[in-house]
């Protein structure tokens, strides 16, 4: 295995609750907790080098209702944030920072509007979220269609200033099936820019699958995992330890 891919524990929020939904439908939710601070803090003590969230009622509707948890996950924690769901202006963006998140997620928002990156990338760093269902990506909460390939968004968010990309196979999100090797070996290949995976690690292997991955030199930038962590299928503080301190 290769050392040191760092982990991004995850936290979806809804109603500022810890859930986790199947495939990213909102009819399949499972609550795991209902104290976010906690569950970020177990995170920072298992090692974790970094916690991401969801907000996952402003990714469909818009609204932030989480900022407040948000806020005070980052306030607790001595490891940075990486947070998304409903980033739609600078404004929000901006409300994300000023939360004290490190690296903001735009999804559905940097699709329809590229612009919008370069202009949350002057003012922190921002990560633009890839949610793949088949060849497309996916927008509003993973309901609808961009009609945009990996490929194009990849090329086309490279120049803009974004810090990473988060890409997520939607068909294997909360499965605990697999992660998508094939597909991010391809963005591997096509961007010069972080790639951070997310979607289908069930297992301590998958993980090793992951750090493992390797084209042309370059290599995945972090894992994102959740439900195995909820499920207990794998033990975040050993897969640390295993992967050379997150």
């Amino acid at each position: 295995m290769i050392m040191g891919t760092p982990l991004f524990p995850a936290i979806d929020l809804r109603g500022g609750q810890c859930v986790r939904l199947m495939q990213g439908d909102y009819g399949r939710e499972t609550v795991y907790g209902d104290d976010p601070v906690a569950q970020a803090l177990a995170f920072q003590e298992a090692g974790a080098a970094w916690v991401h969230i969801v907000d996952l009622d402003a990714a469909r509707t818009g609204e932030p209702v989480n900022r407040l948890v948000v806020a005070e996950v980052a306030a607790v924690l001595n490891i940075p944030v990486q947070a998304g769901g409903g980033v739609r202006t600078i404004d929000d963006a901006r409300a994300l920072f000023d939360a004290g998140v490190v690296r903001v997620v735009m999804g559905t928002a940097a699709v329809e509007s590229p612009d919008l990156v370069a202009a949350v990338a002057a003012i922190g760093r921002v990560a633009v979220g890839l949610d793949l269902r088949g060849d497309e990506v996916a927008v509003s909460g993973w309901t609808a269609g961009s009609g945009m390939g990996l490929q194009d968004a990849l090329e086309r968010f490279s120049t803009l200033g974004t810090d990473a990309f988060v890409i997520t196979r939607i068909e294997r999100d909360g499965t605990l099936d697999g992660p998508d090797l094939e597909g991010l070996g391809d963005a591997l290949a096509s961007t010069g820019i972080d790639v951070v995976a997310s979607g289908g690690v069930g297992r301590p292997s998958d993980l090793t699958d992951l750090a493992d991955l390797e084209v042309d030199g370059r290599r995945l930038a972090g894992i994102v995992i959740g439900r195995a962590l909820y499920e207990g299928t794998v033990d975040l503080a050993a897969a640390v330890e295993a992967m050379g301190g997150g």
